[in-house]
C-alpha cells in the first residue's frame, strides 16, 4: 500500500498555507514600517523643535544630572530614572 500520496498532499497544502501566512506577515510588516518612516520624516520636516530638549531629541536627566549615576552617601548607584543613560 502506498500512502505517500495523501500525506504528501497534506504536507504540501500545509506548506503553502504557512508560506502564504509568512509572506503576508512580511509584506504587512514592511508596509507598516515604511508608512511610519515616511510619516516620521514628514513630521520632522515640518515640526517645530521641542523646547524642553531644544531639538536634540533628549534632555539631561534631572535626577543624576547627566552623570548616569547617583552618589548616595554609602554607595554609588545607577540612575533608575534614566536607566543609566544620562538622558531621558
Amino acid at each position: 500500500m502506498n500512502n505517500s500520496g495523501p500525506l504528501r498532499t497534506v504536507i504540501t497544502g500545509a506548506g503553502i498555507i504557512l508560506g502564504g501566512i509568512a509572506a503576508l506577515n512580511l509584506a504587512s510588516t514592511v508596509t507598516l514600517k515604511t508608512i511610519s518612516f515616511v510619516s516620521e520624516k514628514k513630521r520632522k520636516k515640518t515640526a517645530l523643535p521641542c523646547m524642553a530638549c531644544r531639538g536634540k531629541g533628549f534632555y539631561i536627566c534631572k535626577l543624576c544630572k547627566g552623570n548616569a549615576t547617583i552618589s548616595w552617601s554609602p554607595m554609588v548607584q545607577r540612575c533608575l530614572n534614566c536607566l543609566g543613560k544620562g538622558y531621558d
